[in-house]
């Protein structure tokens, strides 16, 4: 059971090699406007072998191996194969699906362990909307990734290491731990660092203070320690209160804080120097990663241990790839980090790979990703000019859908609306990030997001509260379709069909790239088709057995519909 065009390659790929005298040759099949798909690969292979292309697309119509998948084959242009599928061909395909709990999608052979790095918010600071990208990206990632068989590793490597951490205990100190407690478990950590920065800036006696209190903590002093867990467990019920509020799958397990890696550090400088790879750069330890330069043109060092002795990110991020490789015995691993850290990233991957960590077939990918802007084209924010909280951002969209829905369906008690309102407006908020090509900015606009038209979370999830409806009024369970027979008469019941058979190359498609915009763009298709379909297509109204036949593909899109917004971490309500 696959993709159609999948089934066609996989029929194709011993013909096109016998062409080949044996050797594999790609057949290049891709869906087409012109038929259900075309044939492509017998140009390049024509070029290869000194042959005629027409020829070569001759012989693979009279191969036979595509008379039970094709009602019609057709030569175009130079050498091109248009492909017809017969609704038999596709009924049959359709009837594995929708008895398939996993709707045709195959599992990964071989599978991964995955570790995915991502949303790393930092203690004693709240979310802001710049965190925005990172976890909801991640989370899709992680979706995606299980859903294949993935052993998937969720990082969240919180920033709670470093100088500031003297100024934010003696701050707590200040205060006292109850008072601090009631302080931060408010949600305001943004005004407990502030008050902290304030103090450090203004005393030179706190200051003093501060420095010697990070002495303490980096030295294990046990009741610095103590004062500092404290500050992290408030933090973490701040960022567990957004998650949940979001719905990622980021839990206390996943917490892997800057922390975590520091007895990793000298380790670090140890093993790059036994490399023969770490070298001294005005004062400090460094790594020369080849292909690296600054604007003049000489080579560009990654510090690894400042002049004074001091660690640095790089030293810490090349401590997670050790970690990741050696303990966590990571395949690849995905880092969700904003494109400005790109070549941050890059030089660590480089140093590592030279240091024999990082090897093939293992892998580090960064999935870069663009800024959240505001309808202005800049830097989105609060109107007091602050970074825009996350929670914030959060509670305005559910009031906002709150809104829409009591517009669009007056009829809905006030439990039903409130879970409509959190589905919708979380959904909305994800749904505008994910279906942006992630490397680009993109605009956050409160009136686009949240309508019902267009490719939108709104849209997508009311085409699925769409298709419950008619089994509600039909009073017929949809799980009592499943199997029937099928038939493919009218042009948007094909459409629909075609659309709803390449939901597991959508997948395949994303991941390749790790791109969720891809599988966006599937569903949004899928939304079209299905309403293609219902416009033109009578179900409840129909004579048997079409009417049960346009049942069973209204569940089928159903279920793909809520499984492909599962994947992207959206709810598919089932009225709205």
């Amino acid at each position: 059971m696959s993709d159609p065009i999948t089934t066609i390659s996989e029929l194709l790929a011993p013909v096109f090699a016998g062409l080949n005298r044996g050797d594999p040759a790609d057949p290049t099949v891709r869906p087409s406007d012109r038929a259900d798909a075309q044939i492509n690969g017998a140009l390049p292979l024509a070029k290869r072998i000194g042959s005629n292309p027409r020829q070569i697309a001759q012989a693979v119509v009279d191969s036979g191996v595509l008379d039970d998948v094709a009602s019609e084959l057709e030569i175009a242009g130079p050498g091109f194969v248009n492909v017809t599928f017969s609704p038999e061909f596709l009924a049959a395909q359709l009837g594995e699906v929708s008895t398939d709990d996993r709707l045709g999608v195959p599992a990964a052979a071989p599978t991964k362990t995955v570790v995915i790095d991502y949303s790393a918010p930092n203690v004693a600071k709240e979310m802001h909307v710049g965190h925005l990208r990172t976890t909801v990206i991640g989370d899709a990632l992680v979706r995606m990734m299980e859903c294949l068989g993935h052993h998937v590793i969720r990082e969240n490597h919180i920033g709670d290491w470093g100088t500031p951490f003297g100024m934010l205990i003696e701050h707590l100190v200040d205060l006292g731990e109850e008072q601090a407690a009631q302080h931060l478990s408010l949600g305001d950590l943004d005004g407990f660092y502030r008050e902290a920065r304030v103090k450090f800036d203004g005393a030179e006696a706190f200051q003093d203070r501060a420095r010697e209190r990070v002495v303490l903590l980096q030295g294990g002093d046990e009741e610095t320690r103590r004062l500092w867990s404290l500050l992290v467990e408030l933090s973490t019920l701040h960022f567990n209160t957004v998650y949940e509020l979001l719905g990622v799958r980021l839990t206390d397990d996943d917490l892997a804080g800057e922390s975590t890696y520091q007895s990793l550090m000298p380790e670090v400088i140890e093993r790059l120097d036994a490399a023969g790879i770490l070298t001294e750069s005005d004062g400090a330890d460094v790594v020369f990663p080849s292909g690296f330069t600054n604007r003049d043109g000489d080579p560009l060092p990654l510090i690894v241990q400042k002049g004074a002795g001091g660690f640095n990110y790089a030293t810490s991020d090349l401590a997670c790839v050790i970690d990741r490789v050696e303990r966590l015995d990571a395949d690849l691993m995905l880092y969700v980090i904003g494109a400005p850290q790109q070549q941050h990233l890059q030089m660590v991957f480089a140093v590592a790979e030279m240091a024999g960590w990082l090897a093939p077939p293992r892998e580090a990918v960064h999935v870069a990703f663009g800024n959240v802007l505001g309808t202005d084209r800049k830097m989105l924010k609060s109107r007091s000019g602050e970074p825009l909280k996350f929670a914030a951002l959060l509670d305005e969209a559910i009031e906002r859908a709150g809104a829409a829905i009591a517009e669009k369906n007056p009829d809905l008690s006030d439990n039903e609306r409130a879970a409509a309102a959190h589905m919708i407006g979380i959904g909305a908020v994800k749904y505008a990030e994910l279906s942006t090509d992630r490397i680009k900015d993109y605009v956050f606009d409160w009136d686009r997001m949240l309508s019902f038209d267009g490719n939108t979370g709104p849209y997508l999830q009311y085409a699925h509260a769409r298709i419950c409806s008619i089994f509600r009024r039909a009073g017929i369970d949809r799980a009592s379709v499943r199997g029937l027979p099928i038939t493919l008469d009218a042009p948007q019941e094909r459409a629909l069909a075609l659309r709803l058979l390449a939901y597991p190359t959508a997948i395949d498609t994303t991941l390749e790239t790790y791109s969720p915009h891809k599988l966006c763009t599937y569903v949004y298709d899928l939304a079209t088709d299905f309403t293609a379909f219902y416009e033109h297509c009578p179900v409840l109204k129909a004579d048997e057995p079409l009417r049960s036949s346009r049942l069973a593909l209204c569940d089928l899109t159903a279920r793909t519909l809520e499984h492909a917004l599962g994947l992207l971490g959206i709810d598919a309500p089932e009225q709205m």
